[in-house]
């Protein structure tokens, strides 16, 4: 394997390592989780910056009534050391004092952690809970991340050659850089965003417009966010009002999409901006001593009994729901996996829409369903989503299960001891997708659009099912949804179902064929040796 020499700090708002260390919402930070892991496997020069959300993302409940509520229980955190480093950063015109920790205890390159407090200390309120509250609190805490975190590295010696943003969050950090340049090294803005650029690199996850936050310029600079840079300094970088995700283009020498789609969808939807970096593609990946059942492993790489490994990890599952939630599935029954953030693009709910076409198949059992995911806590939208999805849950009894407050233990689960793996997003607003790139390297069969990932993975009737395949069965005037109903109605009924029940030697061939496709073109090694070939050796900065 190449030896890596490029040394990397990686900012992202949100890391998923472990269950016991929940400073993660969704699929953004299980990837940054998995980066570290895959850095530290190939000894890779690269750390990682982010916070110590002392409260968590949300703990999120189902009440008598069917609907999601949040409870926000402060932890402690055994695997984080205390560096007995400190950075002070300037938040409304106070000077707050951020604590660094490091952790480096799940197998991970080191991850340092900021901190401004307890939940109920001066500052508390900044570093408390992951993406909650308002502008103001958001600002706060990506001044934390990213002035901060750049101050971190000076002061803890940690040299870096490339500054890797992991999603808009980071952005404050390159107004760290382009100060110590302009305050420190005497240079003019120009010539100090000319030099920044040399040493950024930017990752952008998604088309959804919360993904690509925006903020008022007055409020930043009230706040203190400008670190020293003018009004009209900012609003070259970031327009106005300041959208963190057009600062990252400019202030970067390249920047990346997370799928082939993406990339072209980001290319697109950036394509207005001027003086920004270009944008390519490199597919996430996922670590796979993580995600993949290792029994599966090795039944895979020994030519060993797959169905029967499979029907353990099966077990294991229905175990835990019954645990869970006192619902008992028959194992011998098809189940079906759906794990997501409830976010609508997702539609998380789309299989129920027409419940009258699948009813007998929900009723006796053909089809087992297992739920599960998180909305925002200030998403209604996605509550509703959520609260659909338990009603589903109440009618079908034990064959329709929603799992509450999930998080990476109800993932793996899922992932290991589903039989098919459903993802039916709006294209294209899926910009990569990696639950159902676990499910693969399970044997898990995907059943999907045509977005993200996918369009790079599995194939129609080899090793999952592809929604689009049947499109042009139906009539042009019908909706997207309409037409994607349909066609997840037909797939069941006429290959899943089918190949399930009557064909076990098709269905094992389908099994072999996905953790074939999977486990190496989708691992987060993979990944990062693509980091590393096309975005972090020294390159003069091309922009578009």
């Amino acid at each position: 394997m190449t030896q890596h020499k490029e040394r990397v700090a990686y900012f992202c708002m949100e890391y998923g390592l472990d269950q016991r260390l929940p400073l993660y919402a969704g699929g953004l930070g299980i990837l940054a989780g998995d980066f570290l892991k895959a850095a530290r496997e190939i000894n890779a020069p690269i750390i990682g910056i982010g916070i110590l959300w002392w409260q968590d993302y949300t703990q999120q409940f189902i009440n008598d009534e069917g609907y999601p509520y949040d409870t926000y229980p402060t932890h402690e955190y055994k695997y984080v050391e205390d560096t007995g480093v400190t950075v002070n950063v300037q938040i409304g015109g106070n000077d707050v004092e951020c604590r660094v920790h490091k952790t480096e205890k799940f197998n991970n390159a080191p991850l340092y952690l900021l901190e401004t407090g307890r939940p109920g200390s001066k500052f508390g309120w900044i570093t408390d809970k992951l993406y909650s509250g308002n502008d103001y609190d958001r600002i706060a805490q990506e001044i934390v991340l990213g002035i901060g975190g750049v101050r971190a590295l000076r002061k803890l010696g940690i040299e870096v050659d490339i500054y890797h943003f992991n999603e808009g969050h980071a952005a404050f950090a390159g107004f760290e850089l382009l100060r110590e340049k302009m305050q420190e090294q005497n240079m003019s803005f120009e010539q100090a965003l000319e030099k920044t650029r040399k040493e950024i690199v930017f990752t952008t996850h998604t088309p959804v417009p919360a993904g690509n936050e925006s903020h008022d310029l007055y409020l930043m600079e009230e706040i203190g966010a400008n670190n020293g840079l003018t009004h009209e300094q900012l609003k070259k970088l970031g327009g106005e009002p300041f959208n963190m995700t057009a600062a990252c283009l400019h202030m970067s020498s390249l920047a990346n999409g997370v799928s082939e789609i993406h990339g072209e969808t980001a290319r697109r939807m950036w394509s207005h901006l001027e003086n920004s970096a270009p944008i390519i593609s490199v597919t996430n990946g996922v670590y796979v001593k993580t995600w993949q059942d290792p029994a599966i492993s090795e039944a895979f790489f020994n030519n060993g009994d797959l169905w029967e490994t499979h029907q353990q990890a099966k077990k294991r599952l229905i175990d835990f729901i019954a645990e869970r939630t006192g619902a008992r599935m028959k194992l011998d029954n098809l189940i079906i996996g759906f794990a997501r953030r409830a976010a609508p693009y997702k539609r998380s709910e789309l299989i129920f829409r027409d419940t009258d076409k699948i009813d007998d198949l929900l009723k006796t059992g053909k089809i087992q369903m297992v739920f599960s995911g998180k909305a925002h806590p200030n998403d209604h939208y996605g509550k509703d989503i959520v609260a659909t999805l338990v009603k589903m849950d109440k009618k079908y009894k034990d064959n329709v299960v929603f799992l509450e407050n999930y998080d990476m233990e109800i993932c793996k689960y899922l992932i290991q001891g589903s039989d098919v793996w459903l993802n039916n997003p709006k294209r294209p607003m899926e910009a990569s997708g990696t639950s159902g790139m676990k499910a693969a390297m399970n044997g898990v069969l995907n059943l999907s659009v045509l977005d993200g990932w996918v369009a790079e993975g599995p194939e129609h009737g080899v090793d999952g099912w592809i929604l689009d395949e049947v499109f042009s069965d139906f009539e042009d005037k019908l909706s997207e949804d309409e037409k994607d109903l349909r066609a997840l109605y037909k797939i069941l009924r006429e290959e899943v179902i089918p190949i399930y029940y009557e064909d076990r030697n098709r269905w094992v061939e389908m099994m072999r064929a996905s953790i074939a496709m999977s486990h190496r073109k989708f691992s987060a090694i993979r990944m990062l040796e693509d980091y590393y070939g096309l975005m972090y050796r020294k390159k003069e900065p091309a922009l578009v």
